[in-house]
């Protein structure tokens, strides 16, 4: 059985929305489970602690998830054009992993939602993929053979799936951004088989 690690921050559901359709299109190859997990909130004022376990949603990440995985999706919503702080602050936490090359050959890929369609998705992606790259993985995006990139008028782009979701954050996935998302989990997924 091949662990594909879904990892995610999401403030407003948006992500983990993402996170989960790309679990989906992961489940629908053979021999492939989909891992989801996500990161605490961190605070700008002091050191917060959270509990170990969130009281709802999916589990925080462990080093172990990471060490264990065959594949890695990263998720998160842009700021400012980057990655969340609190994914960048696990991320930063990993180091351990880097010196160990225990990601090094694995397949990885990532996806975003932002507020508007010219917020930073494609600079967000490109900057989620370098530490990945750090870390030796190999790095995959949507190829053009998925229609749903040269239909979407919402989210989308070759480098991952990505989502609008509004000025006031209260737009659902559209069918597109959803296809898109499942296509990631599912190529990933057989990608990873094959280098299995």
């Amino acid at each position: 059985m091949a662990d594909i690690l879904i990892l995610y921050y999401s403030r407003s559901g948006h992500v983990k929305n993402m996170a989960e359709q790309i679990g989906r299109g992961v489940e629908t190859v053979s021999d492939c489970h989909a891992v989801l997990r996500t990161v605490p909130p961190v605070s700008a004022v002091c050191e917060a602690t959270e509990d170990s376990i969130p009281a709802d949603g999916h589990l925080y990440v462990s080093h172990d998830d990471l060490k264990h995985c065959n594949a890695l999706v990263l998720g998160s919503p842009t700021r400012f054009g980057n990655m969340a702080a609190p994914l960048k602050y696990f991320i930063d936490s990993t180091s351990d992993i880097w010196l160990s090359g225990e990601l090094a050959g694995k397949p990885a890929a990532v996806f975003t939602s932002t507020g508007s369609l010219h917020g930073g998705q494609e600079s967000t992606l490109l900057s989620m993929m370098l530490p990945l790259m750090h870390h030796g993985m190999l790095l995959m995006g949507l190829p053009y053979s998925e229609p749903g990139l040269m239909l979407t008028d919402s989210g989308g782009t070759p480098y991952g799936p990505s989502h609008v979701a509004g000025s006031q954050n209260n737009r659902k996935l559209s069918d597109e951004e959803a296809q898109l998302c499942r296509a990631l989990g599912k190529r990933i997924a057989q990608v990873t088989t094959k280098l299995k």
